[in-house]
């Protein structure tokens, strides 16, 4: 379980696929909250073509409503684009 500002939360995810064969298209993006051994707790990203590890950044957050916003605003934005959450 990670903390934030004192409260502690259990592990937050998204997972998504963008597929379209006419375009040889197959990507995921996927993020979740964790914490680290520094005990920060971090937004983790990581997309790609499906299959392969791709690519990832890691993102410091400090308090919870700044952690939910990004969350929401980063799944819609990908769900615009056509990401389907699996």
């Amino acid at each position: 379980m990670a903390t934030i500002t004192g409260m502690t939360t259990p592990p937050c995810s998204f997972y998504a696929e963008r597929i379209d064969p006419s375009r040889n298209m197959a990507r995921f993006y996927a993020f979740e909250i964790m914490e680290d051994l520094f005990g920060v707790t971090r937004l983790e990203r990581r997309w790609g073509r499906i299959g392969s590890c791709g690519k990832k950044k890691s993102e410091p957050l400090q308090d919870r409503p700044d952690i939910l916003k990004r969350m929401d605003l980063l799944a819609r934005q990908k769900q615009k684009r056509g990401y389907l959450p699996k």
